[in-house]
């Protein structure tokens, strides 16, 4: 195999015109697989004699001696590349890289807020003039809800029903569905929309957009960003904090106190369960942090 990665390193200086860096990385890659092969089946095999179990051998040894999986996933780019090469070149019938999947990199937990500082953002917009109603009115629906910000600025009147507590939502791929609005929620709304002012250029009646800037038009995603940003430098809540931690945050309470993760996907709007289930990482985490600071025999 080491003449063929020759080739392939020849190849990629004079045809790619590949940076001394490249074909740097590539060598190491592929020289450091051929060593590990030569190892294990007694003797340098030609490409065409490599099996796709041979090259799960190799990824198998790297996780053993600790690779990263970024590094991991180098090596298999390095290789995938070599075989297209050998493919190409008719140095062997098949490719045994292909049926090889890069390893799953770890999910970073999302930032959420806890109640109390929920509670100190819900406290900081003014309720003495339309802005501040407005503002308020888009952190409880966004965290009554746990709406995704293209979703809350695209609610228009006719989604919403403060009687029954429930608004209709647009989220991916144009897909409804119906998202419940808590007491705190429904009354912001209605000290909010009676104070709003419509630009001519919005439709009125049920396609009116319910949270409009000070021109009367539709509010940006951009903008909802903006004022939560305003709020976060006058309360000193971190900065870090986003529109989306709101919905990361409603998921989180929700299954700190015992709704199943079910109920919750589907409130999220989450087409797999697998996307909701790092909330449960995220609740496992807390009650871990918890039970260590509470229980006097957690730590030693």
């Amino acid at each position: 195999m080491r003449s063929e990665i020759t080739q392939f390193l020849r190849y990629l200086d004079s045809e790619r015109n590949a940076s001394d860096l490249t074909i740097k990385s590539y060598r190491e890659d592929l020289l450091d697989l051929a060593d590990f092969l030569i190892e294990q089946l007694g003797g340098d095999k030609p490409p065409a004699e490599i099996t796709p179990r041979d090259l799960r051998g190799y990824i198998a040894a790297l996780h053993e001696a600790g690779y990263a999986r970024t590094s991991i996933s180098r090596k298999l780019a390095s290789l995938r590349s070599f075989y297209k090469f050998a493919q190409r070149r008719e140095l062997t019938d098949t490719n045994p890289a292909k049926p090889l999947r890069n390893p799953r990199g770890q999910r970073k937990l999302p930032h959420f807020l806890t109640s109390d500082e929920i509670l100190k953002l819900l406290n900081a917009p003014p309720k003495r003039d339309t802005l501040g109603l407005r503002d308020l009115a888009i952190l409880e629906t966004m965290y009554s809800a746990g709406l995704r910000v293209s979703e809350v600025v695209g609610l228009n009147d006719g989604d919403i029903d403060c009687g029954e507590g429930v608004a209709r939502v647009r989220g991916k791929g144009r897909k409804e569905r119906m998202s419940p609005l808590g007491r705190y929620a429904v009354d912001a709304l209605r000290a909010y929309i009676p104070q709003r002012v419509l630009s001519p250029k919005e439709p009125s009646g049920r396609e009116a957009p319910v949270f409009v800037n000070r021109f009367g038009t539709r509010l940006t995603t951009r903008s909802v960003a903006r004022m939560l940003e305003k709020y976060l430098k006058l309360t000193g809540l971190d900065l870090r904090t986003t529109p989306h931690t709101l919905r990361h945050s409603f998921a989180t309470h929700l299954l700190d106190r015992g709704a199943d993760i079910r109920s919750v996907q589907e409130l999220l709007g989450h087409k797999s369960l697998v996307t909701t289930q790092i909330y449960t990482h995220l609740s496992t985490a807390n009650l871990r942090e918890v039970y260590n600071r509470a229980h006097p025999r957690a730590n030693g």
